[in-house]
């Protein structure tokens, strides 16, 4: 089954909501009653949601949170005890690095603003750790208990260290579920960029990414593709890329109508993206 918007379908989900506001696009984890734990469902579920939301041509900015109190709390726990293949199932997907449940992980073009409510544990923190830009609730909590329930801590925590100091990264690595980080913790850390109350996140959310989608499709897929790129080397190697990403929309006509916009005092009216 699918949900319309506009012109563009999207599938009809059973562990997520996928919706559009505007130029918005929404993915929503929706297990409440889970505190959206992920589930193998939930995982290749996950790989479809990303790429529907990043070929929607209305859809410019997308935002990730959850249902409920929990944004995400990483692998369901009482399907890998209860189901007689536990972690085995992702075995050849993780030694060869085969995954495909975050936006980065899908390569998707357009800005992410990941909006944290309430617990993020574990397995969470890929979607925070792969987001463009993180925002939380004043009462989100931050735990990671991989090694409380004898598993360990590796992918989202090295993502982690690309965006804030590493003993804290660390330290909660290794307290497990013993002890967890604030939101106002995460946010002096470099987690976080911004702070809003509960019952407000998801507008705050939506008014971002509505700030966000005035600017042109082109140039911020270009600026994702630099600045992810930088992380992965070299200052010089990095810049190199840089350049390349920065002239590939050179005669694109982006390039005209922004300067145009600005000299005339008016919004700018953008090429879609797969222009």
């Amino acid at each position: 089954m699918t949900a319309p918007s506009d012109t563009f379908t999207y599938t009809e989900f059973e562990t997520l909501r996928v919706e559009r506001r505007g130029p918005v696009g929404w993915l929503l984890f929706n297990r409440p009653d889970r505190l959206n734990a992920m589930t193998n469902q939930m995982r290749d579920e996950l790989a479809v949601a990303w790429l529907e939301l990043d070929r929607d041509p209305a859809v410019r900015v997308i935002v990730n949170t959850g249902e409920g109190r929990a944004f995400q709390t990483g692998v369901d726990v009482a399907e890998i005890a209860s189901d007689g293949v536990g972690m085995e199932r992702y075995r050849e997907s993780m030694e060869n690095f085969d995954v495909h449940f975050t936006a980065w992980h899908q390569r998707v073009a357009k800005p992410v603003i990941a909006a944290v409510n309430g617990v993020c544990a574990g397995g969470g923190f890929h979607f925070v750790a792969d987001a463009d830009v993180v925002i939380a609730a004043t009462d989100a909590q931050f735990t990671d208990p991989h090694v409380s329930i004898g598993q360990v801590v590796a992918i989202e925590a090295i993502g982690l260290l690309r965006k804030m100091p590493f003993e804290p990264v660390m330290r909660m690595a290794l307290t497990g579920r013993h002890e967890r980080m604030s939101a106002e913790r995460a946010y002096q850390l470099g987690m976080v960029s911004q702070l809003v109350e509960p019952d407000a996140l998801r507008d705050a959310a939506q008014e971002l990414g509505e700030l966000i989608a005035r600017n042109s499709p082109v140039a911020m897929a270009a600026t994702k593709r630099a600045l992810w790129g930088a992380l992965e080397t070299g200052l010089t190697e990095a810049c190199r890329a840089g350049a390349k990403d920065l002239v590939s929309v050179w005669g694109h006509p982006d390039q005209t109508e922004g300067p145009a916009a600005w000299a005339e005092k008016r919004e700018a009216k953008w090429a879609p993206l797969g222009d």
